[in-house]
């Protein structure tokens, strides 16, 4: 497993931007999918982005696709979340999880390292 500590979380108006970064520990992180799920209050947790270990493939969920970006940079261990043209209804705690390998980035249940969170606010 891989430690995860997330930052850039925030309050941004209608239509703006946040970037989310997530720094990773270890020497072999290229070797992890990464994923940003989110839990809006009251409401079940999602997965809205994922991006392979050598950041070809990535996966957003249709609720993000065309407004958010994820990209990694494995030789400063992070991961980056784009995110353009917020909506209130992105207003979530935000995660960023790893799993070993690359087997699937849509299946939430492979992802076993997570990060403590951090709040994203979108008012309107």
């Amino acid at each position: 497993q891989v430690q995860l500590v997330e930052s850039g979380g925030g309050v941004v108006q209608a239509g703006g931007s946040l970037r989310l970064s997530c720094a990773a520990s270890g020497r072999t992180f290229s070797m992890y999918a990464s994923g940003w799920f989110r839990r809006p209050p009251g409401k079940e947790g999602e997965l809205v982005a994922a991006i392979g270990g050598s950041g070809v493939t990535a996966y957003y969920s249709d609720s993000v696709k065309g407004r958010f970006t994820i990209s990694r940079d494995n030789a400063k261990n992070t991961v980056i979340l784009q995110m353009n043209s917020l909506k209130p209804e992105d207003t979530a705690v935000y995660y960023c999880a790893a799993q070993y390998g690359s087997l699937s980035l849509r299946n939430s249940a492979l992802y076993n390292s997570w990060g403590q969170g951090t709040q994203v606010t979108v008012s309107s």
